[in-house]
């Protein structure tokens, strides 16, 4: 990895850390005190000491004494009276295995699966080799340059989903134009306008955007194109078609 990616990877977590405190998830006055009983164990009795948290976000870790406690795709670790929480990724020095995001992956595979293709706008490979999601703003630059590339990405093999994520949220005019790109008839023919900065016809239905907004979000997606494989791997960024279909392949295939 290398240092750019180190700097962004601890910024998120601080970004997340935040978020946690100012949610109230873990403030002091959100844990209640069990110091006259003698301590339980167990997922139930980590979330009591929580407030307004959830027995079913909760886990044991492999670290005695300490909880995973996932919010979305992303995870916090929660010592098992509740009084302390803190952020990073866990990892196995048997095997040096990243335990943290490997469960990040099995979580996004997770909310991905959960979610319709009818809900995505959906460039299909004629034979499609591998399939990624991509959380996209019709404004942002490097979305508006994966997709005038989306013919090379089909010809590798590399089937497109699209899931609207206008980064500057409700009320804004990316907002609008993702709605646009759902309501219209030909939404593929509306996405490829849009992203040359067309100006779509207005109009209104029953769109995905906020949903997808808000999947985006409990995914830790913080800028955009978000890329997500079918593995469950977060590609944070803009790759060409050259670069992408390598790292869909994996280690050697070069």
């Amino acid at each position: 990895m290398n240092p750019l990616s180190v700097l962004r990877r601890r910024s998120s977590w601080l970004a997340i850390a935040a978020a946690v405190l100012s949610a109230g998830w873990m403030l002091l006055a959100g844990i209640r005190s069990h110091a006259a009983e003698a301590p339980a164990s167990g997922v139930a009795a980590v979330s009591a000491r929580i407030a307004g948290s959830r027995p079913e976000d909760f886990r044991v870790s492999p670290v005695p004494g300490i909880y995973e406690y996932r919010h979305g795709a992303e995870i916090i670790y929660v010592t098992e009276d509740g009084r302390f929480a803190f952020t990073g990724d866990l990892f196995s020095m048997a095997d040096r295995v990243n335990i943290t995001e490997a469960r990040r992956k099995e979580l996004r595979q997770k909310m991905l699966a959960d979610l319709p293709e009818s809900s995505m706008v959906i460039f299909a490979a004629a034979r499609p080799r591998h399939t990624i999601t991509v959380f996209t703003d019709v404004d942002c630059v490097y979305c508006r340059k994966l997709h005038s590339q989306i013919a090379e990405y089909n010809r590798l093999g590399i089937t497109v989903r699209y899931l609207a994520f206008p980064r500057n949220g409700p009320g804004t005019e990316s907002w609008t134009k993702a709605q646009q790109v759902w309501c219209a008839t030909d939404r593929q023919a509306a996405m490829t306008r849009a992203k040359l900065g067309e100006k779509l016809v207005a109009a209104r239905c029953d769109d995905p955007v906020a949903r997808e907004f808000s999947l985006g979000q409990a995914m830790g997606i913080e800028g955009t194109p978000g890329i997500l494989t079918s593995a469950g791997d977060l590609l944070p960024g803009y790759l060409p078609p050259d670069v992408l279909i390598k790292e869909l392949q994996g280690p050697g295939s070069g």
